[in-house]
């Protein structure tokens, strides 16, 4: 069942309708919030382009937690399969 968050982010208040809870919508916004200000705190004075940049910053942590999560499944699948290889040599075969 879908609810409607309202919160305030950068200034702005929005009214967000999502199936996740109130608490999680809001941790998303504060942490927003926190890598614009880094990005201010860093000299970017435009919240515009702060909030942009922010933005692009989080969507290449989720490509590299994505692309990081493709590795490990196929390292573990290429592990399974040596496994595999090995425990086929090592049992006798039935007569």
């Amino acid at each position: 069942m879908s609810s409607r968050v309202e919160l305030t982010l950068l200034g702005q208040t929005l009214t967000v309708r999502t199936e996740a809870s109130d608490d999680y919508v809001r941790s998303l916004a504060r942490y927003l919030e926190s890598r614009v200000a880094t990005l201010r705190q860093s000299g970017v004075q435009d919240p515009a382009k702060a909030l942009l940049l922010a933005a692009l910053d989080i969507t290449d942590e989720l490509f590299r937690a994505r692309e990081d999560k493709d590795k490990t499944a196929g390292d573990v699948g290429a592990r399974l399969g040596a496994l595999l290889t090995l425990l086929e040599q090592a049992t006798p075969k039935p007569s």
